[in-house]
């Protein structure tokens, strides 16, 4: 076999050892808990020795890391969309919409954002205090434009996304109390979104 034929063969399977590492450490920290959870228990879910999960990541916390990396721009994508030039009402139901169907798609991810809220942030209070914080700022002055010209209702802002955060991760978070709750027969996410819909417009009527 050619060295570059090689090279491509290990990089896939680097690629692939790396993919399973983190959709592992993914199942295990949004069922455990960062503290609950032990590199043991992510290389066996994996399908590696831990002396080989250990060569792509060095400890615990790097996987941990680069998790709510990428979780952080999954999570911001949706507020990124509110376009300022859009109407009001729509951009922010739009909003409401794409923030359930991210609890939808991806209930683990969320979990593993609220446990580490919930320690107190360690490991991602730089850029909730920066990225998260500049772009919250922004579309919360957009809201109040908005709102000063009489096409929304004058809501506070912050606390209009706060709400709108609030109303859409439960469903992933608190998912075993909801289905619980409402029993079989029942699409949790079908009914949120379109209760969500209606809430809001009334909440956002001028």
């Amino acid at each position: 076999m050619a060295a570059g034929q090689q090279k491509t063969r290990t990089t896939r399977i680097q690629a692939r050892n790396r993919e399973a590492i983190l959709t592992a450490a993914l199942e295990v920290f949004s069922t455990f808990g960062f503290r609950g959870s032990t590199l043991d228990q992510i290389a066996e879910v994996a399908g590696l020795s831990k002396p080989n999960m250990l060569y792509y990541f060095g400890s615990k916390d790097a996987i941990h890391a680069e998790l709510l990396a990428g979780l952080l721009d999954t999570w911001l994508d949706p507020l990124r969309a509110l376009d300022p030039e859009g109407d009001p009402v729509a951009e922010i139901i739009a909003y409401v919409h794409r923030k359930l169907e991210i609890s939808r798609l991806y209930p683990r991810e969320s979990r593993l954002f609220a446990n580490e809220i919930l320690q107190g942030a360690p490991r991602i209070m730089a850029a909730l205090a920066g990225e998260l914080k500049e772009l919250v700022d922004e579309k919360a002055a957009v809201l109040k434009l908005w709102a000063d010209a009489g096409r929304i209702a004058p809501l506070p802002p912050h606390h209009l996304i706060f709400s709108i955060w609030a109303l859409t991760q439960h469903y992933a978070d608190f998912d075993v109390q909801v289905r619980a709750v409402l029993g079989e027969g029942h699409d949790p996410f079908a009914e949120a979104d379109a209760f969500l819909d209606t809430l809001f417009r009334k909440l956002l009527a001028p």
